[in-house]
């Protein structure tokens, strides 16, 4: 998987993020929607703001995605993620016309989100006990596995999280 140093994750496309420090970077607590707002501005026309509350109102930070998962069985969740986040995800950039990051703050994704090396494929480990792993790249970028990239802080640190500029 490609590696990105670059900051443009912090102003355009759409990233899932699990270190803190990355988190940081971009927005304080009180600045994080929840997932329910951010489905809800996206069914509502008119309902994006027109300045977002982060990075100088350059980006979106949501959090909810992973626990919302976990209440799901693996067959529902990927629906759901077909259904739901990938319309609101669509909507955002249409909104914003690929110039805003939309960021999903997940915490412990460092131990859930795992990406093939060999295929660059990108999955979700789903919560126990059903340990079932579900196919992001399918759902979210329709298997076109060169175009997500591993964010990284710095030379030869863990990855912060994974970066896509457009989903289609």
């Amino acid at each position: 998987m490609r590696q990105l140093r670059d900051t443009v994750w912090q102003r355009r496309g759409t990233s899932w993020v699990w270190d803190e420090e990355a988190r940081n970077q971009i927005c304080v607590a009180n600045e994080v929607w929840s997932l329910r707002q951010f489905l809800r501005a996206s069914k509502a026309p008119g309902s994006w703001p027109d300045d977002l509350p982060s990075n100088g109102g350059k980006t979106l930070v949501v959090a909810g995605l992973d626990g919302s998962l976990d209440l799901l069985t693996p067959t529902d969740a990927e629906t759901w993620l077909g259904d739901a986040i990938k319309p609101a995800i669509l909507s955002f950039q249409d909104e914003y016309e690929g110039d805003a990051a939309l960021t999903f703050w997940l915490p412990g994704g460092h131990n859930r989100v795992r990406a093939h090396a060999a295929t660059d494929e990108v999955r979700w480990l789903c919560h126990m006990p059903h340990g079932h792993q579900i196919d992001l790249g399918r759902i979210f970028w329709g298997k076109a596995n060169e175009y997500p990239q591993e964010i990284l802080l710095r030379d030869g640190g863990r990855p912060a999280g994974l970066f896509h500029l457009r989903i289609t």
